[in-house]
C-alpha cells in the first residue's frame, strides 16, 4: 500500500502496531477512523463473503456517526481472490473509489481510497505473495542494544510513524540524520538483523522487518 491520506497516518504507537499486525496475518483488510477519530481495521478473512456498509446497526461496517451515509450505503463482497466493492442505487449520495463514483461494481486494489458520505476507507489487498513476515521478536526476547545500534534503529523506524506503510529511513537519511558514515549505518544493521533474527527474510525485505519486529516488540517508541 502506498502512503495514507493525512486523515487517516497514526497519531500513536500503538496504532502503527496494530497495523503491522493487521498486515502480518496477510488478509485484506480495510482501515478507517470513527466519528470520535479511533482507528478501526476490519481484516476480510477468507470466511467472509461480504461486508455491508452503511448507518444500520447490523451492518459488518456501521457508520452510525456519518449522516451522509445511507441506511445500508454499499457492500464490499469477495470475487474469487479479489474483492469489489458494489453501489447499485442503494445509497442517496452514492459510493467514490479515488474520487470517481461508483456505479455498479468497482474491483479493488491495493491502496484504493473509498469515500462513503464523509467517511474516508483505505482498502490494503495484504502483502505479496512469498513476502509474508515471520513472527516479530516478543516483549520478554527483546534483543538489548547498546546505544549508538538503538539510535540507528530509531531512526530507521520513524518513517512508519507518521505512515507505517511507508518505507523504513534510507542509509542516507540515517547516516545524515546521525551525522556518521553510511558505512557506520551498514555496520551497525548488520549486528540488527541478527539481533532480531531477520537471517531467514529476503534480502529486500530485510529493513521493513526489523523496522516491524522493533516497533512491535517495544524495542522503539513512537
Amino acid at each position: 500500500m502506498e502512503g495514507l491520506p493525512q486523515v487517516l497516518r497514526s497519531t500513536s504507537a500503538g496504532e502503527v502496531v496494530e497495523r503491522l499486525r493487521a498486515e502480518r496475518h496477510g488478509a485484506p483488510f480495510l482501515l478507517y477512523r470513527d466519528g470520535d477519530r479511533r482507528q478501526h481495521i476490519v481484516e476480510l478473512g477468507p470466511d467472509l463473503p461480504s461486508v455491508h456498509v452503511g448507518r444500520g446497526p447490523a451492518c459488518e461496517i456501521p457508520l452510525a456517526w456519518d449522516g451522509e451515509v445511507s441506511r445500508v450505503h454499499a457492500v464490499l463482497e469477495r470475487a474469487g481472490d479479489q474483492w469489489t466493492l458494489a453501489d447499485e442505487g442503494l445509497s442517496r449520495n452514492g459510493s467514490f473509489v479515488n474520487g470517481r463514483r461508483v456505479r455498479g461494481r468497482h474491483r479493488l486494489i491495493d491502496g484504493d481510497e473509498i469515500r462513503i458520505g464523509r467517511t474516508l476507507l483505505v482498502f490494503s489487498s495484504g502483502p505479496e505473495p512469498g513476502l509474508m513476515a515471520t513472527e516479530p521478536a516478543s516483549e520478554g526476547s527483546r534483543p538489548q542494544l547498546t546505544e549508538a545500534q538503538l539510535r540507528v534503529l530509531v531512526r530507521l523506524c520513524r518513517p512508519l510513524y507518521a505512515d507505517p506503510f511507508a518505507g523504513p529511513a534510507s542509509n542516507r537519511e540515517i547516516a545524515d540524520a546521525l551525522y556518521v558514515s553510511v558505512e557506520t549505518v551498514k555496520s551497525h544493521l548488520h549486528v540488527l538483523f541478527d539481533r532480531f533474527e531477520i537471517g531467514d527474510v529476503p534480502q529486500n525485505r530485510k529493513r521493513a522487518e526489523l523496522a516491524r519486529r522493533a516497533i512491535a516488540s517495544g524495542a522503539v517508541a513512537g
